[in-house]
């Protein structure tokens, strides 16, 4: 008896925001939140270079903080190649509004140029940060480096924005 607060929803204030927020106090974004994407390369060097895009689906504001795991895998699910080496940087957290996106960079060696063992991946697996689950996405860039002395792939901590 005496409990005077409003019912859910009658403050104007109160936004579905707020009650998924609620639920997930962590602030951080989780796999199902998140659109991962590839933009398109920018070639350097002898290096090929792609923006790997997270984007925001959700309605709340949520955050991301390092690197992004990687994977090429062909059409059985099988992966191709070692797992991405991290690039040295200074990670930092990066806020996500709802629809607003952070990139890491993925690089490797032209296969063309470095004479690395190469395969055409169906799919690159990205995993947000401190997620287990990751989000496929078609892969439509042909060849990478799986082996030999210049196959190293290198992925970049997170930042905001949509690439380069």
């Amino acid at each position: 008896a005496g409990d005077t607060s409003p019912t859910v929803g009658t403050a104007p204030t109160d936004t579905a925001g707020s009650a998924s927020a609620s639920a997930r106090t962590d602030g951080r974004c989780h796999t199902a939140e998140l659109r991962a994407t590839v933009g398109r390369v920018d070639p350097g060097a002898g290096q090929r270079n792609f923006p790997v895009v997270l984007t925001n689906t959700s309605d709340r504001t949520c955050t991301v903080y390092g690197y992004p795991g990687a994977a090429f895998v062909d059409a059985s699910g099988k992966q191709l190649g070692p797992d991405p080496e991290r690039a040295p940087g200074s990670p930092g957290t990066v806020t996500l509004t709802p629809g607003k996106s952070a990139w890491a960079g993925l690089s490797f060696s032209s296969p063309q140029i470095s004479g690395a063992r190469t395969a055409t991946p169906a799919a690159l697996l990205v995993t947000p940060p401190d997620e287990r689950e990751p989000l496929k996405v078609t892969w439509t860039a042909g060849e990478v480096p799986v082996g030999g002395d210049e196959s190293s792939v290198s992925v970049t901590a997170l930042e905001a924005g949509t690439g380069p």
